[in-house]
Order: C-alpha cells, then sequence, then structure tokens
C-alpha cells in the first residue's frame, strides 16, 4: 500500500526546534519529489519546503535559514528539521510525494498531517 505518515510533531516553546519525519511506503524510491507543506487554520496549505530528486532542495522565503528537508533512502523517510520556530510557524504540517513517469507527474500523495503547537 502506497502511503505517507508523519509524525515529530508536538509543542515546543516559541525558539526551540522540532524534527519531523515523513515515512513512505512501500519505498521511498518511487517517489521522485517531496514536499513539506503546512496549514493553519483560517489559511491556505502552503509550501515550506520541498526536495527534488536525491538533493535538489527550495525552501519557502518564511523556512530560509531555519528550515531544512533531507531524505534517507536507507529509512525510507524524509525529515523536516525546523530551529528557531516561532508562532507563525504553528499549524498541521503535511508531507506530500510525486510519482513521476517520463517527466510528468503521475500521482501526487499526501500524509494524514502531524500538528505542530508553539507557544510565547
Amino acid at each position: 500500500q502506497v502511503q505517507l505518515v508523519e509524525s515529530g510533531g508536538g509543542l515546543v516553546q516559541a525558539g526551540g526546534s522540532l524534527r519531523l519525519s515523513c515515512a513512505a511506503s512501500p519505498s521511498i524510491s518511487i517517489f521522485r519529489d517531496f514536499g513539506w507543506y503546512r496549514q493553519a487554520p483560517g489559511k491556505q496549505r502552503e509550501l515550506v519546503a520541498q526536495i527534488t530528486g536525491p538533493e535538489k532542495t527550495n525552501y519557502a522565503d518564511s523556512a530560509k535559514g531555519r528550515f531544512s528537508i533531507s531524505r534517507d533512502n536507507a529509512k525510507n523517510t524524509v525529515y523536516l528539521q525546523m530551529n528557531s520556530l516561532i508562532s507563525e510557524d504553528a499549524a498541521v504540517y503535511y508531507c506530500n510525494a510525486d510519482i513521476v513517469g517520463y517527466g510528468l507527474v503521475i500521482k501526487t500523495y499526501w500524509g494524514q498531517g502531524t500538528q505542530v503547537t508553539v507557544s510565547s
């Protein structure tokens, strides 16, 4: 069964850090691109970070310098390391992954989301 399962969310004080994980099954190798999105109450879902192929990364301006996306193929997991968290980072964070064929996105999968709460 193809699925993405996020974990690692929780309550953290402002200035703290969290590392989110996205476990991909049956294998991370079937996905080419991964993204982390977030959605705060009353707001649209927005892209936070993405990794294309093995190493090419892209970040939202709000995440640059504080967040880092990476993938560990041996563990079938994509990570989002979040440092220097601020109240505006509080949201439900979603993992997203594309299955790509012949240069085209064949299907996109989403995880169920993990809540990040930042206390001031």
